[in-house]
């Protein structure tokens, strides 16, 4: 089940709030400039299935999005615990860090942790399948994908180079919660 968890930044280990109803994380999460919707596919996906047939699926809803805010790359990542990299996925993409473009992610299955570091507060949001989050150019933030990744997503960007990071040198990333496998 998706969730937000609405920390501040000097209680890490107590939520102000926790919410699971789709409606109150998107209107949170708004309040903060963050889009989060569900969306579902056009023909079903199975598992194994080509990065044309995932972006396929969803065409109608990608479409519209890069039209709407001008994105012009569309890939698909998949990461799975059997990954050779996955430890060091993980640990780069558990720095806190900005980018210069919205980062914008749909869990086509698995899940995810998107922890959004915004002026003194933190929001844990926990991503599942059929969930989009788009997080703000400027944003700092940070993404843990568990010790046994299991996720399919479609990303979409600005840049046509893709993730370009810059990390804040922080160490707030350490101190809340991460994703439980």
């Amino acid at each position: 089940m998706s969730s937000l968890s609405v920390y501040h930044e000097s209680s890490p280990q107590v939520p102000n709030k926790v919410l699971t109803h789709v409606d109150d994380i998107a209107a949170t999460l708004a309040e903060q400039g963050v889009r989060f919707e569900r969306w579902q596919a056009s023909t079903p996906v199975t598992p194994g299935a080509s990065q044309d047939e995932v972006i396929d699926a969803y065409r109608g809803q990608i479409d519209q999005l890069m039209t709407e805010c001008g994105y012009v790359t569309v890939d698909v990542i998949s990461l799975n615990s059997d990954h050779p990299q996955k430890a060091e996925l993980r640990a780069k993409f558990l720095e806190e860090h900005r980018h210069a473009e919205d980062e914008v992610r749909f869990f086509v299955a698995g899940r995810g942790l998107f922890t959004l570091h915004i002026d003194d507060y933190v929001y844990a949001v926990l991503c599942e399948k059929n969930d989009l989050i788009s997080v703000p150019a400027g944003t700092a933030h940070w993404f843990d994908m568990g010790e046994f990744p299991h996720f399919v997503a479609i990303r979409l960007f600005n840049n046509p180079d893709g993730w370009v990071a810059n990390f804040t040198g922080q160490d707030i990333a350490g101190r809340f919660p991460r994703l439980e496998d």
